[in-house]
């Protein structure tokens, strides 16, 4: 089973519809920087661990995250909403990797205070997760640390300019090897994870579970748990423990599930997997407009003993 079979019309979009750009012309879009003053009007706080839903903003919108609601107390089903998803490029002309936003995610972040607000103020956390594109450049083939640093400058400066909480990374379509770039190394994605908590101290870094960063999570005594905050399963309809040294249970995800095709009865199974072993995280993939709060309360009787009430 692949993790996401979306992710190819989405990077296919991204390289015949729009000539690339840089992330500098990117923020010239946005008309007034965010701030960090945005209240918290709710709370997602509840028993239970954390959800964490990804969206695909490229025929989806973020807002579908916040309608979803536990009918007993009322708190968000969802505490982590990821915008999916952003790439990392390559410029062949400067030989450096470089944050590229297609239209559809330049729309929600610069669109920030209808698309991504409404989300934080029920107490949500927005993270922005970033996918190879084809063009051989990824986070695990970086030759020095000053090139990792450059590119998690990139992502901070992101952050900070948008007011998003955080970071998620996807190491897939990378295409290692394209434009003459090197195969991963074993420096390349711990090297990137501490020049990004370092800029980043406060931040959510998330790793999702997959390709060859996944086997490349520690070097020169440093590991990917000392700077991420959380990792999950990448396959869905499976139940997996992501083999990342330093994160507690509370921060692991081993149940993931694709809400358009995995089975009710599966997600269930995999919430109560969760639960009973004492996982903190699980891990849903593309949310849509669809009315799901049949199956999401199957799922939360059991995470949260209590049903979901939807509000379009």
């Amino acid at each position: 089973m692949t993790s996401r079979f979306h992710a190819v019309q989405h990077v296919m979009l991204v390289i015949t519809a729009v000539a690339a750009i840089s992330f500098a012309s990117c923020r010239k879009d946005a008309a007034t920087p965010a701030t960090s003053s945005t209240p918290k009007t709710e709370t997602v706080t509840k028993a239970g661990g954390k959800s964490v839903v990804y969206v695909e903003v490229n025929s989806n919108s973020m807002l579908n995250a916040g309608k979803y609601t536990l009918t007993t107390g009322g708190q968000q089903l969802f505490d982590i909403a990821i915008i999916f998803a952003a790439n990392i490029n390559y410029n062949t002309t400067t030989s450096k990797a470089y944050l590229y936003n297609n239209p559809q995610v330049s729309n929600v972040l610069v669109n920030r205070a209808t698309q991504i607000v409404p989300l934080q103020n029920k107490g949500m956390k927005v993270l922005l997760s970033i996918l190879g594109n084809h063009q051989g450049a990824g986070f695990c083939n970086f030759t020095s640390r000053a090139k990792a640093h450059d590119f998690a400058q990139q992502l901070a400066d992101t952050v900070s300019y948008y007011n998003l909480d955080g970071i998620d990374f996807d190491d897939e379509y990378a295409d290692y090897g394209n434009n003459g770039l090197p195969q991963p190394n074993d420096s390349s994605f711990v090297f990137l994870l501490e020049e990004l908590r370092t800029l980043m101290p406060s931040k959510i870094i998330s790793f999702y579970y997959y390709g060859p960063a996944a086997s490349r999570l520690s070097y020169g005594g440093k590991k990917a748990g000392d700077f991420v905050n959380y990792s999950w399963n990448a396959i869905y309809g499976t139940y997996s423990v992501p083999n990342v040294a330093g994160l507690t249970k509370a921060n692991l995800g081993p149940a993931a599930v694709n809400i358009m095709s995995t089975s009710q009865s599966t997600c269930v199974n995999l919430a109560n997997q969760t639960k009973n072993n004492g996982y903190g995280i699980y891990l849903w993939y593309n949310l849509t407009s669809t009315n799901k709060a049949t199956l999401f309360s199957a799922v939360s009787n059991v995470l949260y003993g209590s049903a979901i009430t939807y509000t379009p």
